[in-house]
């Protein structure tokens, strides 16, 4: 029989930190702090398997649950030495979500449950302090209502500013026991006035309400939205775990915090974090009040004028810091730990590893491979490979000229510019429209998630670093200034005030993230120093792949961008990409509508130096790696004239009418020009084309080579083959030309001709093709698009509906459909070695630079993946770690 519920506490527990499929990653590792001896409120877990049942029937539980829980939670009473819903002296839980895998924020809580008209007095009695009775009896009303009850917080919050405004106060805290009470009575009236029932009075029924509240939360849509940007199975469910309240806002002994054991921003080895004195957890995260610093080094580091816990709680602090190193020791990463210090006594409400930047963790995996708390290999394993796209965003240049309007934390670093907006739904609509938008809110919620995957950075009036504005940021590595001092938000009239100034909506301002500064305008950036940390992993990565890095690029900055970041050579040089230039286009335009071999050869004869001199520069940049051209592919239609002004400069460079070119342009127009007049067939139809492309490659790599003593060895590919004989035809003339060019310089040249297969018929007759072929390169954007189907333009109007339908796993575009696509890559992999065991393989659509297709394309055994330069850091470490995932199997 299953077990449904699993209990913990008192330095015994039924689990651990092995079990977090089953008990969710904060349940799983509740119980294995029991284990170490810590002291943890004791607590009961249901499991994962109980949110999969729930959806599974209808919400409803397992038959057995009711009891598992009844008898669990005695565990806890008798531990906690109090009793649910006793009114003399009540036991108070705390209601909390645990997935596998950690989305903070995202899932619902319920803190002080089990206080009611009655219980509310017994706490007031036992702990002799009926003010902090009745502030926990408020909030547990607040977030009952709004989690369970599903009551617009903002009732609530409307009430308590009344309130504070009539007494003329500021802060929460300056309510009287009185004031609470009354506040109390007001918020039972909303309840009553939006349910049309009574608040709930019943201890049992406030529990499995809360229950199913966080079971329902794991479907919400900020959770949904979570789970589909960190690529998250919603098969996996939440657990939900419920634990004896200790209290941080019991006095002024008492305290609540969130820690880290290094910096989650720079992964300095150094304690990291925020605490409240006399208030509860969710105060920290919130932002409702500004949290003071763990320690005096961060107090001085954020010019904060509060007094930190090292100061005025130095036991305490101390406890923790021996927590601190026992947890970072025993999972051997750095840790996120929530604490609560009730009337001077430490407890630990969680640990998990703790969400960093991407330049934090890498300072993180390579200094603990140093301490050797942890291996090479384990800290290559440690980055998400696309994580590194953040590593290569622009900051401030240092030497602009910059008007700083406002400062405040620096939550999550990195610098952006963009339009102000105050709406995540706005944020949403422009930036998926391509602008550049800042988000500015009073503070962020779960339901702003969406709002911040769209913008480019985050601006908030309160919070703290561990707020849910910085948490989300840093993981999203979006740039976040939180707690900007002295600005003034209006949603109402969508204008920030900052001093002086006034911005409004679609006003540009810049923030820096990494120095908590808020600035007019855009700003001028720089491109980001990549570290030694960065540097130093990717060597141990490079050690272990076997995978070559190749990069897309056809212009000297691509290039040497690709160099820079590690490329072992160019795998697509696409060459129409050099015609859409000045001088060039009109030549390529009056080969197209020439009408004779001859006209075709005397406007060749015009692009011919500048093929060449493109291709001396890539090889002389590339010093010796191999450098892969494909010849001409576009549809010729991208090069037509689209008004009468570039209609007359062909006229006037060719010397033919107008009238006659507009026809001429009218024929060449086709229906489905992806499948039209393209790429071998202009080749096949207009034999010149590719021959002065060849002479340019070939006399290039002769020049190249005499220049600077590097051998050059280029790779001629022919694009968008169908059958073997359409490559054989093409072979023969690159050949010749190739003879040609030997005889005429004198010079000596080596080369390889090969295909891009993205017809599917040629994966298919791959081994036909092999006969002649060198190399194959598999073109998976356009393979893509012709074995399923599917416009690359256009499909987006409906694949979403295809993923959260599971008709597809993910984009298809994105990363490689393994089962349909990556069929034929297989397919034409082994046709292609079994006819030509030596022919060089590789890939070289925007697949190249998605992690989980370099792990495809090293399992079917390819020589090289090639990517977008920026991309290539994420494919050299993607496959460094590939290649350890085969040595496990």
């Amino acid at each position: 029989m299953s077990k449904w519920v699993y209990g913990f506490g008192a330095g015994q527990a039924d689990g651990d930190a092995s079990m977090k499929a089953l008990l969710g990653g904060k349940g799983a590792n509740l119980a294995e702090m029991c284990g170490l001896g810590l002291a943890v409120p004791p607590g009961l877990t249901i499991t994962t398997d109980v949110c999969t049942h729930y959806y599974a029937h209808e919400k409803s539980y397992p038959a057995e649950l009711e009891a598992e829980v009844k008898q669990a939670l005695a565990a806890i009473e008798e531990t906690a030495g109090a009793k649910l819903g006793d009114p003399e002296k009540p036991l108070l839980l705390s209601v909390r979500s645990g997935a596998p895998i950690s989305m903070p924020g995202m899932m619902d809580t319920v803190l002080n449950l089990g206080l009611n008209d009655k219980t509310v007095e017994g706490l007031a009695a036992e702990s002799d302090d009926a003010r902090f009775a009745r502030d926990s009896y408020r909030r547990f009303i607040q977030m009952y209502g709004d989690v369970v009850l599903g009551i617009d917080h903002y009732l609530f919050e409307d009430q308590l500013e009344e309130v504070k405004r009539d007494h003329n106060y500021t802060l929460d805290n300056e309510l009287t026991s009185d004031d609470l009470a009354d506040l109390i009575e007001r918020y039972k009236d909303i309840a009553q006035t939006e349910t049309g029932n009574p608040f709930p009075q019943d201890v049992q029924e406030q529990l499995w309400g809360a229950i199913g509240a966080v079971f329902s939360s794991w479907m919400t849509p900020r959770a949904i939205t979570y789970r589909k940007l960190h690529d998250i199975d919603e098969a996996m469910g939440t657990a939900v775990n419920v634990q004896a309240m200790v209290f941080g806002n019991r006095s002024n002994k008492s305290a609540t915090g969130v820690a880290f054991t290094r910096d989650p921003s720079t992964g300095e080895r150094r304690h990291y974090g925020e605490f409240l004195i006399n208030a509860q957890g969710e105060d920290v995260v919130a932002g409702i009040r500004t949290p003071q610093p763990l320690t005096d080094a961060m107090k001085v580091a954020t010019a904060s004028d509060l007094p930190s816990m090292e100061e005025v709680m130095p036991d305490a602090f101390q406890e923790l810091a021996s927590v601190f190193d026992k947890l970072e020791s025993h999972y051997r990463d750095m840790q996120d730990i929530e604490f609560t210090i009730q009337e001077g006594r430490l407890w630990i409400l969680q640990t998990r590893s703790g969400k960093r930047t991407t330049p934090a963790a890498l300072k993180i995996a390579v200094d603990m491979a140093g301490e050797g708390l942890i291996t090479k290999d384990e800290a290559i394993d440690r980055i998400e490979p696309a994580s590194l796209d953040q590593l290569l965003h622009p900051s401030l240049d240092p030497d602009a000229t910059c008007e700083v309007i406002a400062k405040g934390l620096p939550a999550s670093p990195g610098a952006v510019s963009g339009q102000v907006v105050f709406d995540s739904d706005e944020a949403e609509k422009l930036g998926n429209a391509g602008l550049a938008v800042i988000l500015v809110r009073v503070e962020t919620s779960p339901e702003d998630i969406h709002g911040m995957h769209a913008a480019k950075g985050i601006l908030t009036a309160r919070g703290g670093m561990t707020s849910h504005a910085a948490v989300v940021a840093r993981g999203m590595g979006k740039a976040c200034v939180s707690a900007a001092a002295g600005i003034d938000i209006d949603y109402g009239s969508k204008r920030l005030r900052a001093g002086n100034h006034e911005i409004q909506a679609g006003d540009l301002i810049t923030i820096n993230g990494s120095a908590g500064e808020v600035m007019l305008g855009a700003v001028p950036t720089i491109d980001p120093v990549i570290s030694d940390d960065f540097a130093t992993l990717m060597t141990w990565a490079d050690q272990r792949r076997g995978l070559r890095i190749r990069a897309n690029a056809e212009t000297p900055d691509d290039a040497r961008t690709a160099r820079n970041f590690g490329a072992e050579g160019i795998g697509l040089s696409r060459t129409e990409h050099m015609f859409f230039d000045g001088d060039r286009i009109v030549a390529m335009r009056e080969m197209i509508f020439a009408e004779t071999v001859e006209g075709r050869r005397k406007a060749l004869s015009k692009i011919l130096p500048m093929q060449r001199a493109d291709f001396v520069e890539l090889f002389e940049i590339m010093a010796g790696c191999p450098v892969t051209i494909r010849l001409l592919d576009p549809p010729l239609h991208e090069f037509l004239p689209h008004d009468d002004q570039e209609i007359e400069e062909v006229a006037e460079a060719s010397g033919m009418d107008g009238d006659a070119l507009r026809r001429r342009a009218r024929e060449l127009r086709e229906a489905n020009p992806m499948l039209g007049f393209r790429g071998c067939r202009l080749g096949i139809a207009f034999p010149e084309i590719y021959e002065m492309q060849a002479r340019a490659i070939f006399e290039a790599a002769i020049e190249s080579e005499k220049k600077t003593g590097d051998a050059v060895v280029p790779e001629v590919m022919v694009p968008l083959i169908g059958t073997a004989r359409e490559f054989e035809i093409l072979k023969a003339q690159i050949d010749k030309v190739a003879a040609s060019v030997i005889e005429e310089s004198g010079g000596k040249l080596t080369y390889q001709t090969g295909t891009m297969i993205e017809v599917p018929r040629a994966a298919l007759q791959a081994g036909e093709i092999a006969k002649n072929a060198e190399f194959f390169s598999f073109g998976t954007n356009d393979l893509t698009q012709m074995a399923l189907g599917l416009s690359r333009d256009d499909a987006s109007k409906f694949l979403e509906t295809y993923i959260q339908q599971g008709i597809y796993p993910t984009d298809p575009f994105s990363s490689i459909d393994v089962d349909g696509v990556g069929l034929l890559v297989k397919l034409a992999t082994d046709q292609g070695r079994a006819i030509r065991p030596e022919i060089k393989l590789g890939i070289c659509g925007e697949h190249g630079g998605d992690p989980a297709s370099v792990a495809f394309c090293h399992k079917i055994g390819l020589d090289y993946v090639s990517c977008s330069p920026y991309r290539v850091p994420i494919a050299r470490l993607a496959a460094a770690q590939a290649a350890a995932a085969a040595f496990e199997r």
